[in-house]
């Protein structure tokens, strides 16, 4: 214990030399003295973002960025080459590119480096490899440019510092463990917590890759990523409404149904494709996006809806109708089970979010019938 404190005090003096020179020790700065205000900044643009209400972010000249995240804070980018500017508020959080030895504990957060071509980005991962359904990041376990540094709540400070960790990106369960949120800010190293997942529009979570392409420098791949993946679904979004009642749910350990509220982003994207997600006025009251209710209130609640969809990422796949009804009997009376038109999201969803344009489009080929689609995150289950 004596000799890890030792370690760690070590660490923060080192941090402190190294980032006392300019904005990145590694790069070849501009010496402080000529590092240019930032009220002489000039805005170049907002970043547009058309769904997403949890982020913005501002461009200014030579490649400067401004990230603002609702309730967790101001993010300055600063390019690679140039100095910190003079006369940032003190709540103004630096980030020095490039940013490529980052701590990953955002689980959700993969995919966008992924679309990105920027898994070689993050050094450190929060979760080991057998966690994660992205192959990309797997590979990286495999070969170790990726390595296992502790989950967010009991990260490996010593690798941490070791790999030289220039930014920890976490998911908002580190607001449960504010002292490691302290501990890392403590050695240098800067934490962005990222809001993705309280987006309530789907395209509003996907447009997050575009804070992801600020911070490593390619914002205009970012914008045509998305752009790409919104035109995959546009084509759905204006088409008549099919009527059909979905509901969205899976039967937890202690034999409740958890389901999501009216105002989630799932509901939002049963309704973006034409359908209506059958519990559209519930409401806990709670900040989750979700709620568990007994197994005889979902029956009434949910039993003559068209279509249902289980939920399989939280307790994995479901093939077989007789695989869903003996987690609940009761279920083998509903509408939809009875017609054929049981579904399951058949990958790990949370980990994809540059996955729900073509989420979007598949569920809209389910509720028009289309059996002749290549359904790649959806699957009927058999009736055997």
């Amino acid at each position: 214990m004596k000799n890890t404190i030792i370690r760690i005090i070590t660490a923060i003096l080192l941090f402190t030399l190294i980032f006392s020179a300019g904005c990145d020790g590694g790069n070849a700065v501009q010496t402080e003295k000529n590092a240019p205000s930032f009220s002489e900044l000039s805005v170049v643009r907002e970043v547009p973002t058309e769904y997403a209400t949890q982020f913005s972010a501002t461009e200014y000249t030579d490649g400067y960025y401004l990230i603002d995240i609702n309730e967790v804070g101001r993010f300055l980018v600063v390019p690679e080459g140039k100095s910190t500017p003079k006369g940032l508020d003190g709540d103004i959080t630096v980030l020095c590119q490039p940013l490529d030895r980052i701590y990953l504990a955002a689980t959700s957060a993969m995919d966008f480096f992924r679309a990105l071509d920027g898994i070689g980005n993050v050094r450190l991962s929060g979760t080991k490899k057998e966690g994660w359904y992205i192959d990309e990041a797997k590979q990286a376990m495999d070969k170790g440019t990726m390595l296992f540094a502790g989950k967010y709540s009991a990260p490996d400070y010593e690798l941490i510092y070791s790999q030289k960790c220039n930014l920890a990106i976490e998911s908002t369960m580190i607001f449960h463990s504010p002292k490691v949120k302290e501990q890392l800010e403590g050695l240098g190293v800067p934490v962005l917590v990222e809001r993705s997942s309280y987006e309530t529009n789907p395209f509003g979570r996907m447009e997050w890759i575009k804070l992801y392409g600020i911070l490593l420098g390619k914002a205009d791949e970012a914008q045509q990523l998305f752009d790409d993946e919104v035109k995959r679904a546009e084509p759905y979004l204006d088409m008549e409404k099919t009527g059909k009642s979905v509901a969205f749910f899976y039967i937890t350990n202690t034999n409740t149904v958890n389901v999501r509220k009216s105002g989630d982003y799932f509901a939002k994207m049963i309704e973006m494709a034409g359908g209506r997600y059958i519990f559209d006025n519930l409401d806990s009251g709670s900040q989750l996006s979700t709620v568990n209710m007994t197994v005889e209130a979902f029956y009434d609640g949910a039993k003559d809806a068209d279509v249902i969809i289980y939920n399989s990422t939280i307790d994995g796949e479901l093939y077989t109708i007789s695989e869903l009804t003996d987690k609940c009997a009761m279920l083998s009376n509903f509408k939809a089970i009875k017609q054929g038109e049981a579904w399951c999201i058949g990958k790990n969803l949370f980990q994809e979010p540059m996955a729900l344009s073509r989420l979007t489009v598949e569920i809209h080929n389910v509720l028009t019938g289309n059996d002749d689609f290549d359904y790649v995150y959806l699957h009927r289950l058999r009736s055997e």
